[in-house]
């Protein structure tokens, strides 16, 4: 089986290796692995794991909650009904985030008309 280093991780990832530690420090990565001189080692497994709570971050849930998940996960089988609920909670909540993104997107597109049109009547005025 194949381990990576942190910084092989991280560029897997495209993510730097502070945020990696970070992760590591908040309890999202108890699985962590060291060779003997206390290198963090990581699997493919645990790639796609951190793979995981990049999405999670990158949907805006908070790190407390991404705890929450992570623990459910390390209990084992037990907890899938668990995880599967906070899934669609959590869909539910980002479906809802993107929806007011693009109403907001709206609103922009009315600016950059409105400027569009400002700008294209001054140079047809000079």
């Amino acid at each position: 089986m194949k381990v990576y280093s942190i910084s092989e991780a991280a560029a897997k990832l495209h993510i730097p290796e502070s945020t990696i530690r970070y992760y590591e420090k908040k309890g999202l990565l108890p699985q962590v692995e060291r060779d003997e001189a206390g290198r963090r080692l990581f699997s493919e497994d645990l790639i796609t794991f951190l793979g995981i709570i990049i999405y999670l971050k990158n949907t805006h849930m908070p790190i407390s909650r991404i705890k929450q998940y992570v623990d459910l996960v390390v209990e084992g089988e037990s907890t899938i009904e668990l995880r599967l609920e906070m899934m669609k909670q959590h869909k539910q909540a980002v479906l809802a985030e993107i929806a007011l993104m693009h109403e907001a997107l709206k609103g922009i597109d009315v600016k950059i008309t409105r400027y569009t049109t400002y700008t294209q009547e001054r140079k047809a005025a000079k």
